[in-house]
């Protein structure tokens, strides 16, 4: 029997109207599909509802992958794929498989010969490095940093040394509630003259990217980032 197909399906970044950041292709293919393989049933259902799928959203039926799904689950999660369904993933990051548990059936669905199809779609760390003015030819994503300030600092630090030593621009996320925190130790730990960007509300209308170095922010009000998703991308200068 041939297998379906999996998709990758980029949703929203937040209430930015879909047909704003989604070409019509990937909702067309999103509105007519049964099964879903996503982090949070209840947001996929509302994402979904805002398309108007051409199946009653009763009928559609969502599997849980998500930071706690283990390894032995994944397997269950392909067999609507390997009896002929297609079937799309839906991650909460934008795009499934970028800084999201998805990438661990994608990996399986390759070994079982399933077909992969990515489908375009808002990515918060390929927007952010984009509107950055940073170096997009060398760059890394580190999710997030430890919690714990010593740790915090010591990991900034041989963050920083590497981009000054590879050119390389440094990307890293944290939890809403904690994003001052970590902008606050961004510009005590680092060099004045290390640049820095702050991407906040990507795609949404409050969306905020502002790059300067250390020093300029230390100069001026912090910006406001408490519990608003928020990427941070540094690059060292010599």
């Amino acid at each position: 029997m041939t297998t379906g197909t999996l998709y990758l399906i980029p949703c929203t970044l937040g209430d930015t109207p879909a047909e704003q950041v989604l070409p019509q292709h990937v909702i067309d293919i999103a509105r007519r599909l049964k099964h879903f393989v996503v982090e949070q049933p209840k947001t996929t259902r509302q994402f979904l509802s805002a398309l108007k799928p051409e199946h009653p959203i009763q009928s559609l039926h969502f599997a849980t992958l998500n930071e706690h799904t283990e390894s032995r689950e994944l397997e269950g999660l392909l067999a609507p794929l390997l009896a002929g369904e297609d079937v799309g993933i839906v991650s909460e990051a934008g795009c499934p498989g970028i800084a999201d548990p998805g990438a661990d059936l994608v990996n399986l669905a390759h070994r079982r010969g399933i077909r992969v199809v990515p489908l375009v779609g808002p990515s918060s760390i390929l927007l952010a490095l984009m509107a950055s003015g940073l170096n997009g030819q060398c760059f890394a994503f580190h999710g997030y940093l430890p919690i714990a300030e010593a740790d915090r600092n010591k990991t900034i630090a041989a963050l920083e040394a590497e981009s000054a030593k590879r050119k390389q621009t440094q990307m890293f996320i944290e939890t809403p509630y904690r994003n001052e925190k970590l902008f606050a130790a961004l510009l005590t730990r680092c060099r004045p003259q290390t640049l820095l960007c702050v991407a906040c509300d990507i795609t949404l209308p409050s969306e905020l990217i502002q790059t300067r170095s250390v020093e300029q922010w230390k100069s001026q009000p912090p910006p406001q980032l408490n519990k608003r998703p928020s990427l941070f991308l540094l690059l060292a200068r010599n």
